[in-house]
């Protein structure tokens, strides 16, 4: 393994070399997480799936993350930076190649392996680049920085379900939805599996691809970065701390990221079925969610401009959070219907949109915040706070629970407490330093 080096002795082309490189990595991360906007209302089509079942699509997708960051953390201490990377994207590799016998076998369950594999790269990719952009630069920038990084993420959400509604769909598959139930078993049968076999060549593409970049990152000029020694960490860490679990800062940012992240989701993976409820069909309703993470992009550029000389971090953390939980009641109580931007709509779903402005600063302020002064344990710090993306596996699930029980509507009372929390936390929780409080 190459010898890690100090970020403060990294020049400035270097500092901006490895960054440009990140960035790419954050671009790669979206497209292959938010596709799940799209593939959840496909997968229910093609596979004939419940609401709950449907968001098995995250489950699958975001538990790698809890079961894979921590080993993860031990691969790159084990074989550096740059080869975990490499191995990350091959793993990824692997899960999107997984998706061709899935659909011609139109099985949902090797759809779901195919998933978690692809989450389970992905959880090593994260776990090496957060804390890597977290660190690379003053702490005080270090939300301008994620905010940069969150807008290559999701541009490529953007990009994403529009480029796989472009693919797959067609402009005719309008009627196949709507003749679906007057088909008799063998006709639907046929039907659906030709519809679900779309899949078979862009994922055959996505998964060269994936291989092609983990052996360019290989040989990209990427450096090994020592995140432990650059890292502050007080003389009472230093005496004292002897477990990951005395910093209750990191471990409320944990569940702080677990609510964030499952409130993003919800937030952008439901807006498709929720506008199904309004009669909008999918290839009318595939815009929500870039309208939703256009949004996020929005505030994440609000962020670079104002942060931290306008506002500070923790102030842009406070409003987000506050913001999210007054947009949540008036996407379960605001009623009326509006024409916007030639959809026609309940006002709700355009809250809803709004969220995404709303979750746009919540990531970045968390991470500086919960890692902050733990030295040593800044790598295990970062894979707990990589595992909480869990979230996104757990919090759908709920909201689907509660959808086929009550209706999609009032199933996003699930938000109230996570955003709850989350302003408990930009408040109050993210200074405490001991148990005893």
């Amino acid at each position: 393994m190459p010898k890690a080096v100090a970020v403060s002795s990294l020049s400035k082309n270097e500092t901006r070399v490895s960054i440009a490189i990140v960035a790419v990595m954050f671009f790669i991360f979206g497209f292959v997480s938010w596709i799940n906007a799209i593939l959840i209302p496909y997968f229910k089509i093609a596979c004939e799936l419940s609401n709950f079942q449907a968001y098995l699509v995250t489950f699958a997708f975001y538990i790698s993350y809890f079961l894979i960051s921590v080993p993860a953390s031990f691969l790159l201490q084990k074989v550096g930076f740059k080869k975990g990377i490499m191995y990350g994207f091959w793993i990824m590799s692997i899960g999107a190649f997984i998706f061709i016998p899935a659909a011609y076998g139109r099985t949902y369950y090797i759809f779901l392996i195919g998933l978690f594999t692809l989450g389970a790269g992905l959880a090593i990719l994260q776990t090496a680049a957060n804390p890597y952009i977290t660190i690379l630069g003053p702490k005080e920038r270090a939300a301008q920085r994620i905010s940069i990084m969150g807008i290559c993420n999701k541009a490529a959400g953007i990009l994403a379900p529009l480029i796989f509604a472009a693919v797959v769909l067609r402009a005719t598959d309008s009627d196949l939805f709507r003749n679906l139930a007057n088909m008799n078993e063998a006709d639907k049968a046929v039907a659906l599996d030709e519809l679900i076999q779309r899949v078979v060549t862009p994922y055959l593409i996505v998964g060269i691809v994936l291989f092609l970049l983990g052996l360019g990152i290989r040989f990209s000029p990427l450096p090994e970065v020592d995140t432990d020694g650059d890292s502050e960490e007080s003389t009472e860490n230093k005496t004292s701390k002897t477990s990951i679990f005395q910093f209750p800062h990191l471990i409320l940012g944990a569940l702080a990221i677990f609510m964030h992240v499952g409130t993003q989701v919800i937030a952008i993976d439901t807006i498709i079925g929720y506008a199904g409820s309004m009669n909008i069909q999918l290839l009318e309703a595939k815009v929500f969610p870039s309208f939703t993470l256009a949004a996020t992009i929005c505030g994440y550029v609000l962020g670079i401009i104002l942060m931290p000389k306008v506002i500070s971090q923790v102030n842009a953390l406070r409003f987000c959070t506050i913001l999210g939980l007054l947009l949540t009641l008036l996407v379960i109580y605001a009623k009326g219907e509006v024409n916007f931007m030639g959809l026609k709509a309940d006002i709700s779903i355009w809250f809803l949109v709004l969220m995404g402005l709303a979750n746009s600063l919540i990531w970045a302020g968390i991470w500086p915040l919960a890692l902050d002064g733990l030295g040593k344990f800044t790598k295990l710090g970062a894979s707990i706070l990589i595992m909480m993306l869990c979230g996104n596996a757990i919090m759908p699930l709920v909201y689907g629970y509660f959808a086929d029980i009550f209706d999609v509507r009032t199933a996003y009372w699930v938000l109230f407490p996570s955003y709850a929390y989350l302003v408990f936390y930009a408040i109050k929780g993210h200074q405490f330093r001991s148990w005893k409080f």
